[in-house]
């Protein structure tokens, strides 16, 4: 594709990107106005969200290490299947999570029973702790993989000079291990932290009430039942603000490792002795129970109700998939057109890297409660509900889809570009026969992971949907609300079957049709 037309379509979409974000914030800022001093409840929200961040980000790292170093050292059967349940913790829709916790930790749960069996005090899901609960059990698959990713890029020939210094585990632990951690803990917490920050199916289900409201769930409250745009959208500005000042940490905090060098072989790391087994196999498993109960829970309890499902449900699931497949088209062709247009841009490439960035700074309640009041003077929300959804799910899965092709499409140019240029081959025969076949694989994983996140996703959908444009996790919410649990689990399960079965869709095509 000539670099120009690459250049052209490039800026467009990046424009487009830039307008989607901007300008439902620009939206908020006017509506609030001159911001008002927090009222008691909003102060109370904001701090609410702060802390239970603060605590879920700390949690999952903290019990993430035992884990990830257990990873590390030890080989046994099954050990690459489930480290690669630890690598795609975003595929679980969270209400779904949220379920399978209410399962095994609510009042009729599997863990109450057992406590109630032996005479003790039961526990309760509900509140502070079971918005923390959710949190650690979403994010401590993706601390694990973040922190047994450092364990892994130790190059082995320091651990075999340890070896042959004779170096106890002890000194190992100082020399190699603590240093990773140092360079690898902050980035990962700090990323956890801003999940946690902008949470809102987990507040919605779990929280509430006057300790545990987050500042999304406040925004909700503030459009859903009080119509008060006003305050809603000063809250969203302070959301923003807040992610805005996160994300720029996060850039700032993220070190590399200074252990030079290797050859590129897998670390070995043998660890000796009763003991350090018996820690490793406690953790390995405590982890592996703690991210597989909920599931098992899921299934047990949904799969009688599947073929009982009303019509409801399935008109949700169709609606659903139709927005997470346009959703995913989009976003495809959006990160598609600015990674190539990065990889070939002489100038302007760091303007729109930052463009492609910029939906992690916001949040789906911000853009959804900004696009609300640009909307809402002309038409009404709720007919506009799948598109808004459609936009919005687009505008974050963005980021992560662009981060996925960039390093693949810099490759790509630098191998190819001047061929290219000497045969003449631009335009859509270049992307047919040079560009989808090298970047195919990274396209079908990126299509998949834009699929899931936008099957699971309840967030803006949560202020636009009336009962004729609801998608299947507002559903699946509604019947949580309303006691029907049975009809809940089956609804669950089958978001969970839909959702990983369009992961694995895209992602098995992206690597059959890869070309290496």
């Amino acid at each position: 594709m000539a670099r120009s037309a690459v250049s052209v379509i490039g800026a467009g979409v990046a424009a487009a990107v830039a307008a989607l974000v901007l300008l439902p914030l620009v939206a908020v800022l006017w509506r609030a106005g001159v911001w008002p001093a927090l009222a008691t409840g909003d102060a109370q929200a904001l701090w609410f969200t702060l802390w239970q961040a603060a605590v879920s980000a700390g949690l999952s790292c903290l019990l993430a290490v035992p884990v990830a170093r257990a990873l590390a050292r030890r080989q046994f059967f099954g050990r690459g299947a489930l480290i690669t349940l630890m690598g795609a913790p975003f595929l679980l829709p969270t209400i779904v999570a949220v379920m399978g916790l209410i399962a095994v930790f609510g009042r009729s749960g599997w863990v109450n029973q057992g406590l109630a069996a032996v005479g003790l005090p039961t526990l309760t899901v509900y509140g502070a702790q079971g918005v923390i609960l959710a949190h650690v059990f979403l994010n401590l698959p993706l601390a694990v993989r973040m922190i047994l990713q450092g364990w892994q890029a130790i190059p082995a020939e320091r651990f075999r000079l340890a070896e042959s210094l004779g170096f106890a585990p002890a000194q190992v632990t100082r020399h190699l291990e603590r240093p990773m951690l140092r360079a690898v803990l902050p980035g990962a917490c700090a990323v956890i932290f801003v999940i946690c920050l902008t949470s809102f199916a987990i507040a919605l289900t779990l929280g509430g009430g006057p300790g545990a409201t987050t500042v999304e769930l406040a925004i909700y409250q503030a459009v859903r039942f009080d119509f008060n745009l006003g305050r809603a959208a000063m809250l969203a500005g302070v959301q923003f603000l807040l992610c805005a000042l996160v994300a720029t940490l996060i850039w700032r905090v993220v070190a590399t490792p200074g252990f030079g060098a290797g050859l590129g072989r897998a670390p070995v790391l043998r660890v000796q002795g009763a003991l350090p087994l018996a820690i490793d196999v406690l953790a390995i498993a405590a982890a592996a129970l703690f991210l597989l109960g909920p599931l098992c829970a899921i299934a047990l309890r949904g799969a009688p109700g599947l073929g009982e499902l009303p019509p409801a449900v399935w008109a949700a699931a169709g609606r659903s998939v139709a927005v997470a497949l346009i959703s995913t088209l989009l976003t495809l062709v959006a990160s598609l057109a600015l990674a190539l247009s990065v990889a070939e841009a002489q100038r302007g490439a760091a303007v729109m890297d930052g463009v492609a960035l910029l939906p992690l700074a916001t949040s789906g309640l911000v853009l959804g409660t900004g696009l609300f009041l640009l909307v809402q003077p002309w038409v009404l929300p709720s007919r506009l509900a799948l598109g808004v959804t459609v936009a919005v799910n687009v505008a974050l899965s963005l980021p992560f889809v662009y981060r996925l092709l960039l390093p693949e499409a810099r490759v790509l140019r630098a191998d190819y570009g001047r061929l290219s240029e000497s045969l003449h081959l631009q335009g859509l025969a270049w992307l047919r026969l040079i560009a989808l076949p090298r970047l195919a694989r990274p396209l079908g994983f990126g299509a998949g992971l834009a699929a899931a996140l936008s099957m699971g996703d309840l967030g803006v959908i949560a202020l636009f949907a009336s009962d004729q444009s609801a998608t299947l996790p507002l559903v699946v919410q509604g019947l949580m609300a309303s006691y029907r649990l049975d009809t809940a689990a089956g609804a669950a399960l089958l978001l969970v079957g839909i959702s990983f079965g369009l992961f694995w869709a895209f992602d098995f095509w992206g690597r059959r049709h890869a070309a290496v």
